[in-house]
């Protein structure tokens, strides 16, 4: 979000918004599926909510506001820095009613500050900090739903998924690459530290695929026993899936006629095989690569897929078309902010096609590239300091947003980052040509 268009209006709305899908998330569960089983990649529903609105509080009523705490002992309660995730079953949480009083109360302190202060870019920055790290949870919380087989959460049961049909051919587009600036420029956006400072790049031409890989192709590599051959596997990825025990992605079926159904939530359809795969792990996604002779992309190749304008240069390099919350692609362009109840054919959305001719580079799904995630040259942290730097070299780099990520905190440069062993998220990938 820029600075400069972010105004107390804006704030506010953006503020109620986050608290209204948040809560939409978890007001159809009852009380034993709010605490849920202790996963090792989900959180207590009722914990996570309350840790949104703690974040808040932390850095917006007392850091910026210089306030007391709302609730006492908030801190051993819902701090997720200090309190280590298989502990969160076991706090003295005050009870479902305590909490939804405690986010209130919350929000409504944030609104009448968001009045009295002056809206430097100081203030600014820890309200969509803020709003954005809830924003995050939202898809977090969403993503819980589907691991938990939890039902389609109630605002969306309105929202008919796409029919099944047949994906079109896959093609490359041809990049010549060479140089351009990867990262965030200092142009008043608001950006996490990760995505700290633009810095030139070379890039060596390139071939990327025009879709993301679809269910189609993706079924074939399993039935090419793509689960049970090792050679297509990295060692810690082999070991990885024997494991899981998986023979096929986690939330795919398949049934006596051999036909392929895959869950969403709580109920079971047909393999939508025009769709992207979703919710296969970063080593799936190399060994499907390793099996069809292709490579993922490294992200400063996706980001120049997505950004630069092959026919248009400037004295850096190809210029660059970069995506922010002040045009959010949507409808035609993009499946963001679930707007449909799960993914959309990898074809559809060609009003958001990149300059280069890459489709659904934004939205849909997440999609995995090669590279582990890696400080920029001169990083330092911001005040989160937790936000990044702990993960640094322990995860992979994701790009681009999936169907239930808000539009609004989407951009270009956004680094996103999950251990390659996630097969829980939104997060699929699309292929290189190996060089």
């Amino acid at each position: 979000m820029n600075y400069a268009l972010a105004t107390g209006k804006s704030l506010a709305d953006a503020l109620q918004d986050a608290r209204s899908r948040t809560l939409a998330l978890v007001e159809d569960l009852d009380e034993q599926q709010l605490m849920g089983p202790r996963l090792p990649t989900t959180n207590p529903l009722c914990w996570e909510i309350a840790h949104t609105a703690y974040f808040h509080e932390l850095w917006v009523l007392r850091h910026l506001g210089s306030r007391k705490e709302i609730l006492p002992g908030s801190d051993e309660l819902f701090d997720s820095i200090s309190i280590q995730h298989d502990l969160r079953w076991d706090l003295p949480l005050p009870g479902m009613e305590g909490i939804l009083q405690y986010m209130q109360d919350v929000l409504s302190a944030e609104l009448v500050q968001l009045e009295q202060i002056e809206l430097e870019d100081a203030a600014k920055y820890f309200y969509l900090l803020a709003i954005f790290h809830e924003d995050m949870h939202g898809e977090a919380l969403t993503y819980t739903r589907q691991t938990l087989a939890y039902p389609v959460p109630r605002f969306l049961q309105d929202r008919t998924p796409a029919e099944p049909a047949g994906p079109p051919a896959n093609e490359d587009i041809e990049l010549a690459g060479g140089p351009f600036l990867l990262g965030a420029e200092r142009d008043g956006e608001f950006v996490f530290d990760n995505e700290k400072w633009a810095h030139r790049v070379t890039l060596a031409p390139f071939r990327i695929a025009k879709f993301a890989v679809s269910n189609q192709e993706y079924a074939e590599f399993v039935e090419a026993a793509g689960y049970r051959t090792e050679k297509y596997w990295c060692r810690e990825g082999w070991q990885w899936r024997c494991r899981q025990e998986l023979e096929c992605p986690v939330f795919w079926n398949r049934d006596s006629d051999h036909t392929w159904y895959a869950r969403q939530f709580d109920q079971w359809h047909p393999l939508a095989l025009s769709h992207p795969v979703i919710h296969v792990s970063w080593y799936e996604a190399e060994a499907y690569c390793r099996w069809a002779n292709r490579r993922l992309p490294t992200e400063a190749e996706w980001e120049f897929a997505a950004t630069c304008d092959p026919d248009r240069q400037n004295g850096k390099g190809p210029r660059k078309i970069p995506f922010t919350w002040t045009d959010p692609p949507v409808g035609q362009s993009a499946n963001l902010d679930s707007s449909t109840l799960g993914t959309v054919p990898v074809h559809d959305c060609p009003g958001g096609d990149s300059a280069s001719g890459c489709r659904q580079m934004y939205g849909n799904v997440w999609e995995w590239t090669g590279t582990t995630f890696l400080p920029y040259p001169g990083f330092s942290p911001d005040w989160y300091v937790e936000y990044s730097r702990p993960l640094f070299n322990q995860t992979k780099v994701l790009r681009g947003g999936a169907w239930t990520t808000r539009g609004r905190m989407l951009r270009s440069t956004w680094r996103n980052y999950y251990g390659a062993d996630r097969n829980d998220v939104f997060a699929g990938f699309r292929t290189c040509a190996n060089r």
